[in-house]
């Protein structure tokens, strides 16, 4: 059982006679993401010599692909967005909300990702706005994040969005900030009822636009007769949206975003071996209780690498995208307002905001031997192998 064993491993090692064999029916998309975490920290992508300044100890450290699916390079990035987020945060409770699409419309997503990827941000977020506006609950102007996840733990197909919210929004007027019941944020079932109408809803306009594209056992639903019956039992079935209990506190807020923000279909860290079985790897059976839902799991290899390479998501959409008055065009100024109308004391704030010298460090490599910083003293071309390679070969951050 390997420590250090990465999905780049089982692409090296399988990637190019599943690529033989899947010819024609792999996007794009899909084949750069192989390509990218395949050269991923290795030579065919180049890198640095390094130097430590203190012991002279000598290091490569080959570059990044930098692809947002690959799981070795998303920690830096987390990082980076993580340190970006801190100043958006204000001092009230936050909520986390997760909405989830039934099984028979995951289903038609496999050939219809960026329609109804889209659909489930937009009807999440015009659920949330509108239930929030009614003063029958809230009646305040929210600002939230939504991430979208589209695996399950096994790596199935599982699109939902987790939402992080303020517990409070702008009144009308926009002068005065309402917050909500302490523990309580808005009623679970009527979001539900709504996020599944609205939803529904647009699905139909999609269907009736010729937006959406049907093959194998949906092909019969290209048919406006057949869509219509398909789509009403999903009427009358329950839609899941679920509702966490409070994060505990501003930090909690910034644990949960650096773990799930930039996540992909799986990390590194959940791979236990991969042989001539196929790759087993570490899973969580929500549907158990207790310990047990803490389980293994082995995967022909053929179908790991299928089950990771659905979860490319379209050139250029957005997985994580912010709504209501954290949007970017308004979010800085709403900020502002936000913590005039809670009265945070703006200097002290900056003050217990970490600066650039303790999220940005001089250097972006430590020597492994003593801890000093370490400076380039050559480039490696792409492809170019070190005739004598330095006495310790490690990655760079």
């Amino acid at each position: 059982m390997s420590q250090s064993l990465e999905v780049a491993d089982v692409f090296r090692a399988r990637g190019e006679a599943w690529r033989e064999a899947q010819t024609g029916h792999l996007s794009l998309g899909q084949l750069k993401v192989m390509s990218a975490i395949e050269r991923c920290r290795s030579a065919a992508l180049g890198g640095h010599v390094l130097c430590c300044e203190h012991c002279a100890q000598l290091q490569i450290a080959y570059n990044s692909c930098r692809n947002r699916h690959c799981p070795k390079c998303q920690g830096s990035v987390a990082k980076r967005w993580l340190d970006a987020r801190q100043q958006d945060l204000l001092p009230v409770a936050y909520y986390h909300l997760v909405f989830t699409l039934p099984a028979p419309i995951s289903d038609l997503a496999y050939a219809n990702k960026a329609v109804l990827y889209h659909l489930l941000f937009r009807t999440a977020a015009q659920t949330l706005r509108t239930i929030a506006r009614d003063p029958k609950h809230l009646g305040a102007d929210l600002g939230f994040t939504l991430v979208l996840h589209t695996w399950g733990s096994a790596m199935t197909h599982h699109p939902h969005v987790h939402g992080i919210v303020p517990g409070g929004g702008f009144a009308d007027d926009g002068q005065r900030w309402i917050a909500c019941k302490p523990g309580f944020f808005l009623p679970v079932r009527v979001l539900s009822r709504l996020f599944r109408r609205l939803f529904l809803e647009a699905l139909a306009r999609a269907h009736k636009a010729g937006d959406l594209r049907f093959f194998g056992d949906h092909s019969e639903l290209a048919d406006p007769v057949a869509f219509a019956d398909w789509l009403k039992p999903l009427r009358r079935q329950d839609w899941v949206v679920y509702a966490k209990r409070p994060f505990a506190g501003p930090e909690a807020v910034l644990a949960y975003l650096s773990r799930y923000t930039h996540r992909v279909a799986i990390a590194n860290s959940r791979l236990l071996a991969f042989d001539n079985n196929g790759v087993t790897f570490k899973w969580k059976d929500y549907r158990a209780k207790g310990r047990t839902h803490h389980k293994t799991m082995t995967l022909a290899t053929d179908e790991f690498i299928r089950r990771f390479l659905f979860h490319v998501l379209p050139r250029g959409f957005h997985r994580i995208r912010h709504y209501g008055w954290m949007a970017n065009s308004t979010r800085v100024q709403k900020l502002v307002l936000a913590r005039d109308l809670l009265q945070v004391n703006h200097t002290e704030q900056a003050d217990e905001a970490p600066g650039d010298d303790v999220t940005t460090p001089a250097s972006p490599w430590v020597c492994p031997t003593c801890d000093a910083p370490m400076i380039v003293v050559g480039i490696l071309d792409p492809c170019h192998t070190p005739r004598a390679p330095p006495q310790q070969i490690g990655h760079g951050p």
